[in-house]
Formats: C-alpha cells, structure tokens, sequence
C-alpha cells in the first residue's frame, strides 16, 4: 500500500475539497465524481480528473456503487476516500471497493456493519459496559410486529431512527403512540433514499440533553487514541448548527470517563481510521448514554483540528498507506477553544425552508491560524435543491471561549451572500444569547428560544 498515489473521492461539496488539500500536501493525485447538477462545481475543477456518475439525484450518482468503482477503474486510483454521508457507512460499498483490488479508506467493511449499524452497536456499547440509552430492536418495512409493543417498552417521547443514518438524517420526534406508524413510515422511506438502508429503530428521547461526541482514531490494531471533544448540541432538525471544543461546563472526570469508554470501544473493536463516539448527556446531572458511532470522519471534524493541530484527513490516508502507526503517532495536545458555525442556505423564520439559488455574492472571511473556512461553492455557483443547504463551516480559534465566540462573530459579520437566504443572522443570535455565552446548552436550544433567536435576528436579509 505504500506506492499509493491516486484516491478517488466518492463524496462532492465541502468535504471533496477538504480532501482534495490533505492530498495536495502529501503530494497524491486526486480524481473527483459529479453528477450533472454538479459538472461545475469547485471539487471537479480543483482534483486532478473528473468523472460523470449521473444525474442529479444522489441515488441516481453518487449511491451508484457501480458507476463509482467504473469510475476507479478508468481514472486508475488505487484508493477511495468516503468523505461523510452518502455511502461512507455502507458496508456493502466499503466491501466491493476491497474486492475490486482498491484500498478503501474508513473502517474495515466488518466493523461499519458492527458500528455504523446503530442497534448493533449499541449492543457493542452495552456488553462493555457502557451506559445506552434505552431502545428497541431494529424494523424492517416487512418485518413490524411489535412495534406497537416496543415504543411502550421504550417510553414516550421517542425517537424513530434509521439504523444506518447518520448527520441527524433519517430521525423523527414523536410524543404519542398515534404518530408513530406515519413516522416509521416516512422515516424507513427516507432512509431508503439517503442510505440505501430502510431499517429503523426507537430510542427514549431524554429531555434536556446534551450531544458530545469524543474524537476517536483507530490502529486497526486493537490500539486507538482520542482526541478529545466535540459539544454538537445546538441542532436544528437533529443536524447540527454549531460545534465547538471543549464542551463548556462538562467536568474533566466525566470527559475522562467518556473518552475512556470510547477507546474501549475502538480496541474491543479493532477500530480502524477515524470515527466518532457520540453520547447524550444529562444536561443536570451529567449521566452520559452511548448513542452511536460514526464510522467515517464527520462534518465538524475541523473543530478538532482547530484545538489539536492534526489533520485527521491526512492520517486516514496515511493509514490506509500503511505509513502510520500506533507508536508513530505523537501525543496529541488540546489547546485552546475552537466554534464552527455552519453557514446553511435556508430561512430560520420559516422552519429552516432551504433557499436554493444562485450565489450573486458570496465573499468569505480571509483565512489565518485562528479562522478557517471550509466550502464547496464559489461565487456565482448555484445552490441546488438535491444536496444539504450547508454553503459553508466557519470554524475560528480563540484562547478562550470568550474570545473564540468574539472571533466566530467577526468570521460571520465579515460574510457577505447575496441571491439567497441564509442563517448568518441567526447564528450570530445564538452566539449572543445569554444562554449560550453562560455554556448553558442542550440539544432543545434551537427548538425552545427559536422565536426569540428570530425575533432578535437582523431582519434584512438579500432578496432573491
């Protein structure tokens, strides 16, 4: 594996960049995939090929497995590269690019089927010991009896989950027993569509909660390193508006414990490449859950670039090059406070509505050390309607959380898009809210004070 030196990114957008520059630095060729939505698209123009996969929708191109290892195959790349959604979890995809002679880098096929799929992993979770939040067995569209009788063992409210979903898609709310079948059903059909996966399963909902997520990466050895925390709490949907490191007001002994289950969890599995364990949080007493793994790397992973100094994209690859060890890897530090804000293309006013639409104006923050800017757009690119609205992380670097809040708000006022309607305002009055600079966070933040986040949100907005 060592002569690697061509990998295919099976993924678009942000994250295909954002892969395209690790390669870059370690001085690899790139080969991109579009979709006709996407023949224009800033990660086509920037990897060294480009390959047409088909048309817009993704279940027509990008989870095409076939025309993706076709692809592989023309191009001559000896590697894929997942990035985040789409098929990085799919064990079936990650298995077919092994058969065909190609090195996958990710987890090995066996453990995405362990950990990526939900329920088993929660059953991983549990046989060490680790606290899970109460749940059902999984359903398949043809297989639902005893639905009704696991949603009354689990408890309302509850959550309906695909099982192999990920970025908060595929997950309903549902408070009592006469929503559930319309959930199950739209939650298995969506899940179909974004996964390639229509299995769900429930899960207690826990009141006021807390998302933390611990950074993990994995030898594939037995041996694994963390690289501490992620506090993803401010949601909108179930997806995640704004991250940052450290978690604000966990104590050290409860992010010890955490980390502590999530390395167990890697060498019990022989975890390999990076991944992340995420727990729910009682946001009053600390009791932390296992919720479930993400065996890819995730949308926020800059936050911990930002506090470690690491690129973790660059050790996946590294890895998969049979370049870096265990031993090798030198300690990693956290030093600092950093805050991503994601920049969406919708409207907060009208229930986060998406706003397609081309990008008239769209000037960015310069970067530094302290302020990185992560995109798949450029200006005058067009935002479609078949891919998330996310236009952009703003992810900033401060000494403290007082001064990365302060930064985060000048990354953003800096920010100037003009042809659509975007969150900017709204993630500045989260910013500001005194909930929020107080580190008082939960996962019903958005939910509870959405009306008052409007409401003090600059009404001018571009109009289309």
């Amino acid at each position: 594996m060592g002569d690697l030196d061509k990998i295919l990114i099976s993924n678009r957008g942000e994250i295909a960049r954002r892969i395209i520059r690790s390669c870059r630095q370690l001085g690899l060729k790139t080969v991109a995939i579009y979709s006709e939505a996407d023949a224009g698209a800033a990660h086509v123009a920037e990897a060294d090929e480009a390959y047409a996969v088909g048309p817009p929708r993704p279940q027509e191109s990008y989870l095409v497995i076939d025309r993706i290892l076709d692809a592989a195959r023309m191009s001559g790349a000896q590697a894929i590269h997942p990035g985040y959604g789409f098929l990085s979890e799919n064990a079936h995809f990650a298995r077919a690019v092994e058969n065909a002679g190609l090195t996958w880098i990710g987890p090995s096929p066996e453990t995405i089927e362990l950990m990526g799929d939900k329920g088993r992993a929660r059953e991983a979770a549990a046989a060490l010991g680790v606290p899970v939040v109460p749940g059902s067995r999984r359903f398949r569209p043809d297989d639902l009896a005893g639905l009704e009788a696991a949603a009354a063992s689990v408890g309302f409210p509850l959550l309906v989950k695909a099982a192999m979903g990920g970025g908060g898609i595929g997950m309903r709310r549902i408070d009592s027993a006469d929503k559930l079948a319309a959930a199950v059903e739209a939650t298995q059909s969506m899940a179909a569509k974004a996964f390639g996966d229509d299995t769900i399963y429930l899960e207690r909902f826990i009141g006021k909660a807390r998302h933390v997520e611990i950074q993990v990466f994995g030898f594939g050895d037995g041996e694994a390193i963390h690289l501490f925390e992620r506090d993803c709490s401010l949601q909108r949907r179930f997806q995640k508006v704004i991250e940052e490191s450290p978690a604000p007001g966990i104590p050290p002994e409860i992010r010890r414990r955490m980390a502590d289950a999530a390395i167990a969890l890697c060498r019990a599995t022989r975890y390999r490449s990076a991944g992340t364990i995420e727990y729910i949080v009682d946001a009053d007493t600390f009791d932390f859950y296992f919720l479930e793994m993400n065996t890819r790397i995730q949308v926020e992973h800059p936050v911990t670039e930002m506090v470690t100094g690491t690129d973790l994209v660059a050790m996946q690859i590294e890895l998969a090059r049979g370049r870096l060890t265990h031993g090798e890897q030198p300690p990693v530090v956290q030093s600092g406070c950093a805050i991503e804000c994601r920049l969406y293309a919708e409207n907060p006013g009208k229930i986060f509505m998406p706003s397609p639409g081309p990008l008239t104006v769209f000037q960015l923050p310069a970067q530094s050390e302290t302020v990185r800017i992560d995109s798949g757009y450029r200006e005058g690119d067009v935002m479609t309607p078949f891919y998330d609205p996310m236009i952009a992380k703003i992810v900033v670097l401060g000494t403290t959380r007082k001064e990365a809040i302060g930064r985060a708000t000048e990354a953003l006022r800096s920010c100037r898009v003009e042809g659509i309607r975007t969150n900017r305002e709204f993630l500045l009055a989260c910013l500001h809210d005194p909930l929020f600079v107080a580190g008082d966070v939960s996962t019903g933040f958005i939910e509870q004070r959405h009306k008052l986040l409007v409401a003090s949100s600059t009404a001018a907005q571009p109009t289309q």
